[in-house]
């Protein structure tokens, strides 16, 4: 009977190991990154100082690698251990312990639920039709003015978190803060932010999904959400390293060019389908984002090398930002999960990377020490946290309810006030031409809103008028 016992942990002591593996090799090349940048300075210094050290230019790209090993350190024993259990039917044969219940929820989601894949695997070539119990499905179809009205709240929501968060973003990576001996000093750890506001976030929609149960199943395997994770953290790390070569009006302009790439990820990850002025709206929107560009340039960040840095971090942010939308929107289609259930996941997988590559880097000590001693950062970082969960819970409640395009050009409108906010806060200038090519965006804006309006109301009286076939 003992060895019986012992066989069944055989399979949990290797998925335990992998996860032990996996937290050595961070220690370890930890280590050996530190004493390959810093030789005997480097035990005293964490990576994030090293690669400072290296060079100004292009220390950021340095960064990324080192970042990118750390998500490496979670993906690689996670994959590792997924197709362990595939090739031993661990969950078909293992016991009910706490390690299968969760190797259970990672792979294949709520056990009393089928996954989809499952689902058309054995349905051959024929559709399967699942349950949707989104936001959208579960709330009865609403009125013009109801809709307007939930628009108009989503609208506010995002528009009071994200505005808060946009002037303490830049606060926190521009601005210098002064300690208890009144000297100044910036903090530089951007993923810090990141796992910052993850963390966070995470505990609120546990916290609540705990207390209040939600009348949803979970079904969804919760790898599914480390895709959405992974494209977030890059986006957001990418859009706090930005802010560093440009400044915060030209970011926040550029992020109204994400309507590009939203369409044409849709386009390749869902076969979605656009209208003609679609296309033309977004084209629109790029022209007025060059004049931005041109009459806007900082005189203090106008070297070739920066520029063209700060251009290629904001089109990767773009990227994976577009990315993380449109593949929630597909989660919200096929599983049928609520808002906050989307952020919990999403947002735990964020927590576990970051906080992955932060431990490899020293980045905690790094950030907790700078907190210390800047009371004041302590407060902003806390600010910013709460604004970022608040506009999570409004971001996945949207594209829930109206898709990723719809909350994509919500965000957008959101930047006109980010701008002037930002110009009267940090003292930006913009010149004609730059104000010129404000109007350009937001009249394409404007003028896709218009004409989706009108298709819907030609559509809707098409198909009133059409003739009924006789019984």
């Amino acid at each position: 009977m003992y060895v019986y016992k012992m066989g069944n942990r055989v399979p949990e002591l290797i998925i335990c190991s992998f996860i032990l593996i996996s937290l050595l090799v961070i220690n370890f090349f930890s280590d050996l990154l530190r004493a390959s940048l810093g030789g005997s300075y480097a035990q005293h210094s964490t990576l994030t100082q090293l690669v400072d050290a290296q060079s100004k230019e292009y220390a950021w790209l340095l960064k990324l690698l080192v970042n990118c090993f750390g998500y490496s350190c979670v993906f690689v024993p996670g994959y590792l251990i997924y197709k362990y259990v595939q090739r031993t039917n661990y969950l078909e044969r293992g016991t009910k312990t706490f390690i299968h219940t969760a190797v259970n929820m990672c792979i294949t989601g709520n056990s009393s639920h089928t996954d989809a894949d499952t689902l058309q695997s054995k349905a051959g070539t024929s559709e399967v039709t699942l349950p949707v119990t989104n936001d959208r499905a579960a709330t009865p179809k609403r009125t013009s003015s109801q809709e307007a009205v939930l628009l108009l709240w989503c609208f506010l929501g995002l528009m009071v978190s994200y505005l808060t968060w946009g002037v303490l973003q830049e606060k926190i990576m521009t601005q210098e803060y002064r300690n208890f001996d009144g000297e100044s000093s910036k903090f530089k750890d951007s993923q810090f932010l990141v796992f910052s506001n993850r963390i966070l976030a995470f505990i609120v929609a546990f916290s609540y999904l705990q207390w209040k149960s939600s009348p949803t199943r979970h079904r969804a395997p919760l790898y599914k959400y480390s895709y959405a994770s992974f494209s977030n953290i890059m986006s957001a790390w990418f859009q706090y390293e930005a802010l560093k070569f440009v400044n915060f009006p030209t970011q926040v302009l550029a992020k109204s060019c994400k309507i590009i790439p939203v369409m044409l990820m849709g386009k390749i990850m869902s076969k979605n389908k656009y209208e003609s002025y679609e296309y033309v709206t977004a084209l629109l929107i790029s022209l007025g984002m060059i004049f931005f560009m041109t009459g806007s340039a900082d005189n203090s960040k106008a070297s070739g090398v920066t520029t063209l840095t700060g251009i290629f971090l904001l089109s990767m942010y773009m990227v994976f930002d577009s990315f993380t939308a449109n593949w929630q929107g597909n989660l919200f289609k096929t599983y049928g999960m609520t808002s906050l259930q989307m952020m919990c996941g999403v947002n735990l997988f964020s927590s576990i990377f970051t906080g992955a590559s932060l431990s490899m880097q020293g980045g905690f000590m790094e950030s907790l020490a700078f907190a210390t001693e800047h009371p004041l950062f302590v407060f902003d970082i806390v600010i910013l946290s709460i604004c970022s969960a608040v506009g999570q819970l409004f971001i996945y409640h949207t594209i829930a309810v109206f898709g990723p395009v719809v909350f994509t050009i919500i965000m957008t409108l959101r930047q006109a006030a980010a701008i002037m906010l930002s110009c009267f806060i940090y003292q930006h200038s913009i010149s004609f031409l730059g104000v010129f090519g404000v109007l350009i965006v937001f009249l394409a804006i404007f003028l896709r809103v218009y004409c989706n309006q009108r298709m819907k109301r030609l559509r809707k009286h098409a198909e009133a008028n059409k003739p009924k076939l006789a019984v």
